[in-house]
């Protein structure tokens, strides 16, 4: 979570909820948070001194936002610029799929047609992310970051599509 929050911040300042509404539209599929796990890594970035914050004045209500201190872009561009870290995609919920067998048949189906929806839902929301990337206007300082960023998209995108190709695949099946 720290990493996201301060990859948000080094982007603009953004009060809590700003953040949240990030992480939801889009990274939440590579990384899932609650409001609990965001403000605990703002306390923690904060005691680090990674980022600080600010306090405004806005529609009659004083908010705070956060932004990312000198402190904290070394640390963040210190991780960023290590290789990637081999591993494995792990997806929690296929143990529950592994064991499936022993479920009675028409809660198998319910389970896979629910979570067949849960990935259209997840999918629309990646489809409408990258549909609308096409008409931003990116200034070219951010134009390499905005390309990855959209290649992320385009990744989860097209990982739930297989999913859900093959999980109506296997629903046809049983």
């Amino acid at each position: 979570m720290d990493n996201i929050i301060l990859g948000l911040l080094l982007l603009s300042k953004r009060t809590i909820y700003q953040l949240r509404e990030r992480i939801e539209k889009g990274i939440d599929l590579m990384y899932s948070s609650s409001m609990g796990s965001i403000q605990a890594g703002i306390k923690k970035l904060l005691s680090a001194g990674y980022i600080d914050f600010e306090e405004v004045f806005e529609d009659g209500k004083l908010k705070k936002f956060y932004f990312i201190t000198q402190k904290g872009q070394d640390y963040f561009f210190g991780w960023i610029n290590e290789p990637l870290k081999e591993q494995t995609p792990k997806n929690p919920e296929l143990i529950k799929f592994y064991f499936m067998g022993f479920a009675n048949k028409g809660n198998q189906r319910k389970s896979i047609e629910k979570h067949i929806e849960f990935l259209k839902t997840k999918y629309s929301l990646l489809c409408s992310i990258c549909n609308d990337s096409t008409s931003l206007v990116v200034p070219d300082d951010k134009k390499g970051i905005f390309e990855f960023q959209l290649a992320s998209a385009i990744y989860g995108r097209d990982l739930l599509k297989f999913n859900i190709d093959w999980f109506e695949n296997l629903l046809a099946k049983i």
